[in-house]
């Protein structure tokens, strides 16, 4: 077998295979045998008949057809291999010359991982913000753990913002009841928000067994985007009784003696959560730094579909929480162009991330042990919800082994990186991440005379690229 590539583009190749004849007659046979079984013919067994007579009286196009199908994959994966080339997508594939007993001929265009020049990449220097806990967080949690334990009480008066009160409502359009909106008996907190706009505001100075009328638009279903008459009425009024912050509500709250005590665990809680945030901005401000060294020329293909997947994923988000894309940019502060062009640069920064991520997990022999495999498929199936064992079968199944390996080694690259690089915070000073763990804390450092162990870090590496 002969090839032959030609570069269409930095992404795009385009392959050209000829396969001597003498290497489909393995395939020729096969699919002589196959046929032989399928029809029958007087004076020959069922699977005995002689590929003479087969040729004869079904033609020889349908054998040739059969062995080439047999042996295109075969020849392609081949062609890829002898010319170092790495697939991104399926191939558009064309037989160009057959010449029987003689030779086959068929070109193979498909995306290719391009070629990088990988920069230098140790010591890459990067900044995030300083990690600050304050007073005001600190009691912000604890007022959040006060509420839990909040006792509601009856009043005669009307309703005010932070009231809890239970209603009837009813949505109407030209005097018709909306489907789905009509609601008896119902617990609202006023001033929460997240149910219909306009309901806060119409609640408030409203007593028990009053009724209040508003017109709203509804942000769900057929009637999304106009205009309804809503009337609520007040069934109930209570206010919350939030309990003394002293030594006896530590003791009833948390497993603390003294409210002292429950403070510093907040506040010990908080500045864990606050390093994880500080890690994950700094993986995305190094990978940042990494990304503005070297151009990564990217496939479109490749680009426009991860740009449709998650147009796609984010519809579904919306449809599910029930507001619709112009609520979405509203509260985000975006026009539709500038929406589409912030999607659009994080998505090329997320594959050129992965192909720089790849080529620094080839160049450092990074691998991947069963344990690390195992780990991260029971991971991701928490994060999905789903059953491990089923979670992992369906990965076996269909063959997405190979790309959970990938996402591994790619967070294995990155974590190199970071703990290569030089991060400091706003204050200059130096952001210590070689040690930390999942839950904020640092490991104790290992010994330098001791051989270091292997660390999966493949959390936070599609977030990282995403940044």
């Amino acid at each position: 077998m002969k090839s032959a590539v030609e570069t269409l583009s930095p992404t795009r190749a385009k392959l050209t295979v000829e396969v001597p004849f003498e290497e489909l007659k393995p395939s020729l046979d096969a699919a002589y045998q196959t046929i032989a079984k399928q029809i029958n013919i007087p004076g020959f067994r069922k699977g005995k008949v002689p590929p003479a007579v087969i040729d004869r009286q079904i033609g020889r196009g349908p054998v040739l057809d059969q062995a080439i199908n047999d042996v295109l994959p075969k020849a392609y994966v081949e062609a890829l291999q002898e010319n170092n080339l790495t697939p991104l997508a399926q191939p558009e594939i064309e037989v160009t010359k057959l010449e029987d007993n003689d030779v086959l001929e068929f070109t193979a265009e498909v995306d290719v991982k391009p070629e990088i020049d990988l920069p230098a990449y140790d010591g890459l220097a990067a900044s995030v913000e300083d990690l600050a806990v304050s007073d005001e967080d600190v009691t912000e949690q604890v007022d959040a753990l006060r509420q839990r334990f909040g006792t509601l009480i009856d009043v005669e008066r009307a309703a005010q913002d932070g009231d809890f009160v239970v209603i009837d409502l009813v949505a109407t359009k030209d005097g018709e009841v909306v489907d789905g909106a009509e609601i008896s008996g119902f617990s609202y907190q006023v001033g929460k928000g997240g149910m219909i706009d306009g309901l806060d505001e119409a609640l408030a100075g409203v007593a028990v067994g009053e009724e209040k009328a508003f017109t709203t638009q509804l942000v769900s279903g057929d009637l999304v985007g106009q205009d309804v008459e809503v009337k609520v009425v007040v069934n109930q009024v209570q206010e919350q009784e939030l309990p003394e912050l002293d030594d006896d509500f530590a003791q009833e709250a948390s497993e603390f003696d003294t409210l002292e005590e429950l403070s510093a665990d907040v506040r010990e809680r908080l500045t864990r959560g606050k390093r994880l945030e500080q890690a994950a901005a700094a993986r995305d401000a190094v990978l940042e730094a990494l990304l503005e060294k070297v151009e990564v020329p990217l496939p479109e293909t490749m680009v426009t579909e991860e740009l449709n997947a998650r147009r796609e994923n984010l519809e579904q988000q919306l449809q599910l929480s029930g507001m619709t894309l112009e609520a979405y940019l509203d509260e985000e502060k975006q026009t539709q162009d500038e929406f589409e062009a912030d999607l659009e640069r994080r998505v090329r920064d997320a594959v050129a991330a992965q192909f720089l991520l790849d080529e620094i997990a080839d160049k450092e022999e990074i691998g991947v042990d069963q344990g690390e495999l195992t780990q991260h498929m029971i991971r991701r199936a928490q994060q999905s919800g789903q059953d491990p064992q089923e979670f992992v079968n369906h990965m076996f199944e269909h063959n997405h082994v190979p790309d959970l390996v990938q996402e591994i080694r790619r967070g294995k690259a990155l974590q190199l990186l970071v703990e290569g690089a030089e991060v400091k915070d706003g204050s200059g000073n130096v952001v210590e991440l070689k040690n930390l763990q999942a839950d904020g804390t640092f490991a104790e450092p290992v010994e330098e005379t001791e051989a270091p162990a292997e660390e999966s870090a493949e959390e936070s590496t599609e977030e990282s690229a995403d940044a």
